[in-house]
């Protein structure tokens, strides 16, 4: 998934700059263009120009798959991500002239970007849905696990193609004892041996499915594929990459040990710890200043303090005390405890609905960021009342403490707020996956989708 996300985005910023370049031709002619450019684009004037297309584009939806499975919405979304890009573009440059492009510049670039993001995005579209160009999937199992891999790598947020099932007689053992659930159209029985059989489906990877592997898993036969070049996954793994969260019903101890990830050097620790300091510093010197106005809002809307004040379990599961302004009556939980929030929770005052919606009420945790207690990205805090409850329900729950809490994580922009165990099971299986595959670009990539949660406030309660 994020894969796929990259390609998109590099090529949509190759050919950004391809298109400013191309109207700076088109504008000033052949002669000095190098010279025109240094005037009219420099570094800085390209990467602001450079950003902002990304970002609109973003904000559009353009990098959903989910929204683009149609040459007209991904026209739509184009269309959309280049009319934000002009207006947020005609902002920066009234607001800082110095980084300005030339009206005719900038109308002659967004056009041509326009018609090459469309070709591209398209093409890719088309590329991403033949079967050719997708790696062809034989599943090893009939059971009810089988059948869902199967689901998932057939449905159409996979970029798999589904070659068939097949049970563990091909590969000369007892069989699965549990019941075929696959049809039987889709199972593929050619001989007893394993890799002919994935010869004949064509098959270019194989996902091991099997509910119960003692007594039934054909090592020899699997191994043997492998050796052929065809690549090996289990159902976990598969499900992780095409969902990108985790399987927590099947993933073993020994699934977490030996996969892939959950591994952060010193020099990314370093590095993601000062882009915290920085992003902190920089977030209460712009919002700092409005604070006091917050707070008299707080103070002529209900009675009580400015500040909440709550303890929240944090890295190796220390406790620490997080801060938000008051969104809530003071005597909110007097008289039923720790509650989740609902939706339109009666307890939220009057303007901690604004205060929530908009994000604000979050402001203070700048200060947890820059002590160090959490990060700007990474899993959501929970109270240690919860936690208690759902360590002792949900698997692997504390590892999710592993790493420090942030402001907002891949749970917060791919899943709605959580207000059951059910929830905290679905947002789990982000988090674990976020922690797995920790990175700088994840972590962009989240930044910017919380930018979109927040504009068009999704997932608030």
């Amino acid at each position: 998934m994020i894969f796929r996300w990259v390609i998109l985005i590099a090529g949509d910023a190759v050919l950004a700059v391809v298109a400013l370049y191309a109207a700076a031709v088109l504008r000033f002619g052949n002669i000095e263009v190098t010279a025109k450019l240094t005037e009219n684009a420099t570094i800085t004037t390209t990467f602001v120009y450079l950003l902002v297309i990304l970002f609109s584009a973003h904000l559009m939806e353009a990098y959903e798959f989910s929204r683009n499975s149609k040459k007209t919405e991904v026209l739509i979304n184009v269309l959309s991500g280049i009319v934000t890009s002009f207006f947020l573009l005609s902002v920066i440059y009234y607001l800082d002239p110095e980084v300005l492009l030339g009206r005719g510049v900038l109308i002659i670039s967004l056009f041509f970007f326009a018609l090459l993001q469309f070709v591209w995005h398209t093409l890719y579209l088309i590329g991403d849905n033949l079967p050719r160009f997708s790696q062809r999937v034989l599943v090893l199992g009939t059971g009810e696990l089988a059948f869902q891999t199967g689901e998932l790598i057939a449905s159409p947020k996979s970029k798999f193609t589904l070659a068939g099932y097949t049970s563990c007689e091909t590969a000369g053992r007892a069989g699965e004892v549990s019941q075929v659930f696959v049809p039987s159209e889709l199972i593929v029985d050619s001989s007893n041996d394993l890799l002919a059989t994935a010869l004949q489906a064509r098959a270019d990877l194989i996902v091991v499915a099997l509910s119960e592997r003692r007594g039934q898993f054909p090592f020899s036969d699997v191994l043997r594929c492998k050796l052929h070049n065809i690549k090996i996954l289990d159902a976990p793994s598969i499900y992780e990459r095409v969902q990108g969260k985790l399987m927590l019903e099947t993933i073993t101890p020994s699934w977490l040990i030996f996969s892939d990830g959950f591994h952060r050097t010193s020099l990314f620790t370093f590095w993601k710890r000062s882009v915290d300091v920085a992003l902190s510093v920089i977030g209460l010197s712009l919002t700092l200043p409005f604070f006091p106005l917050v707070a008299l809002a707080i103070k002529l809307d209900s009675k009580g303090p400015v500040f909440f004040r709550q303890l929240r379990v944090g890295n190796r599961e220390k406790g620490f005390m997080l801060y938000k302004f008051r969104s809530m009556r003071q005597d909110a939980e007097a008289g039923s405890g720790a509650v989740w929030a609902e939706k339109n929770d009666p307890r939220v005052t009057r303007l901690g609905t604004f205060l929530r919606n908009s994000r604000v009420d979050e402001l203070p945790q700048l200060f947890n960021v820059f002590k160090g207690e959490m990060s700007f990205i990474g899993p959501r805090p929970e109270r240690p009342e919860f936690v208690e409850k759902l360590k002792e329900v949900i698997p692997y729950y504390l590892k999710r403490h592993s790493i420090k809490p942030g402001l907002t994580g891949w749970a917060q922009v791919r899943y709605p707020y959580g207000a059951s165990v059910e929830d905290a099971v679905e947002k789990l299986r982000y988090d674990l996956y976020y922690i797995k595959n920790i990175s700088s670009f994840l972590d962009i990539l989240i930044f910017f989708e919380t930018i979109k949660v927040i504009l068009f406030g999704r997932g608030v309660r």
